[in-house]
């Protein structure tokens, strides 16, 4: 399986490159690489765009990661999704997306991508408390979908929405698969209630 990490945005509400936000003794895309690698991913395709190079420098030599730069990054998630998705083998099994703001640990990339393969479903999806989260996996039938996804019509949201019926969702016992940091309020609450690498998923 492959993951297909998000780290192109503005940041704009941060005022900082989110993907080298101070995490876990290093920068968050460091913790994201090194948590879906432990958590069963083949191969990282990241997804560069503002302050491409400024995140080049700062994580130099991530393993097994294909960096993709997106030059349309400015006209949202969607480009990035499409950009990223060029770089997934189209025999791949299926493929796994995060954004790098949305740091998980190796437990729960695992317990989805286990539960995933388990349930061979078309879309599998973390959620607690009956609320979705991230990250979510997409089956090899839904890859042409996805290079076509557009900001106008919500990008992987209208995949996940045509496919609601065809979605396994997997409950999780913390809220870790809503955690999201778009301000420096929720970077430091993320930082204050964040299990550590590992824990309980």
């Amino acid at each position: 399986m492959y993951a297909l990490l998000l780290a192109a945005g503005e940041s704009a509400r941060m005022e900082w490159p989110k993907a080298l936000l101070p995490w876990q003794g290093g920068i968050l895309l460091e913790f994201q690489v090194e948590q879906l690698l432990a958590g069963g991913m083949r191969r990282i395709i990241l997804v560069v765009g503002h302050e491409a190079e400024a995140i080049r420098r700062a994580a130099p030599s991530l393993p097994r990661t294909t960096v993709v730069l997106n030059q349309d990054y400015a006209t949202g998630k969607a480009s990035s999704v499409r950009a990223g998705m060029e770089a997934i083998p189209a025999d791949a099994d299926a493929v796994l997306v995060l954004s790098v703001d949305q740091p998980r640990p190796a437990a729960l990339i695992q317990r989805v991508r286990q539960a995933h393969q388990a349930a061979s479903a078309l879309i599998t999806v973390p959620a607690f408390g009956g609320r979705h989260g991230h990250p979510t996996i997409f089956a090899r039938p839904l890859f042409s979908e996805m290079r076509d996804v557009t900001e106008e019509t919500r990008g992987l949201r209208a995949v996940r929405h045509r496919h609601r019926a065809e979605t396994h969702v997997v409950e999780t016992p913390t809220a870790i698969p809503l955690l999201d940091i778009n301000t420096p309020e929720e970077y430091q609450a993320a930082l204050a209630s964040f299990a550590p690498a590992g824990g309980e998923p």
